[in-house]
């Protein structure tokens, strides 16, 4: 057996997108997953909406191989990879101060959440281009700009989840937010009203969405991609 890889705190991220490959095989799909959760993970299935892929599979843990014995099952049972994104869940140095059960939510969220099956996730980093270089702000500048990004963010509680896994130096991009709501309506609103704070205006680059509905595993065979 492999020697567990960690983080010092908080739990590995994959996000997985898959297209059925022509040896697909629901059954080993199936085991898969029921493997991963009987060993404590956590893991999310959604049946993605448009081309880009078929379905997503969410997954989160504490020891990184077992992240990557999951992907290998997937694969093995038929399902082709077709993007994929590596992060970890954190409490980011703005959020420094929360109370412990904010940072325990942070750290080990309980997902999916109920009554909330709209679902997106897309990538994203902070600009360090010569018109705005987020990097060269002070702390206490930063501090105020992203207090200003979360009081936009949970003018949205109740409505949506929104969870923010680090991804520095593990990804293309710096952070991979994954969004949960009762209505996908809620999911493009939450973007757009973040949108107009400063530290994303000026600040963000966002890449691709990936946008579908959470729902278990055999409601998502059934109805994404081809039988």
């Amino acid at each position: 057996m492999s020697r567990s890889v960690s983080p010092s705190q908080g739990l590995g991220v994959l996000h997985l997108f898959c297209r059925r490959g022509n040896g697909f095989d629901a059954d080993r799909v199936r085991a898969a997953i029921a493997d991963a959760k009987a060993g404590g993970d956590q893991v999310i299935t959604v049946a993605l909406l448009g081309h880009k892929a078929d379905l997503a599979v969410m997954a989160l843990a504490e020891d990184l191989w077992r992240l990557r014995d999951l992907q290998g099952a997937l694969e093995d049972a038929g399902l082709d990879l077709v993007d994929s994104y590596v992060s970890l869940t954190e409490v980011s140095e703005y959020a420094a101060g929360v109370p412990d059960e904010m940072r325990q939510a942070r750290l080990h969220p309980q997902l999916p959440p109920e009554g909330k099956p709209a679902w997106c996730f897309y990538p994203m980093s902070k600009r360090r281009g010569a018109d705005a270089n987020w990097y060269t702000l002070g702390f206490e500048e930063r501090l105020e700009l992203m207090g200003e990004h979360g009081r936009s963010g949970r003018s949205f509680a109740g409505r949506v989840l929104q969870v923010v896994t680090g991804s520095t130096g593990i990804d293309n991009y710096e952070w991979g937010v994954t969004l949960f709501a009762e209505r996908p309506d809620d999911l493009k609103e939450v973007v757009y009203t973040m949108r107009f704070d400063e530290a994303s205006a000026v600040y963000a680059e966002f890449g691709p969405f990936w946008t579908g509905m959470v729902a278990d595993l055999d409601t998502v065979l059934a109805r994404a991609g081809r039988r």
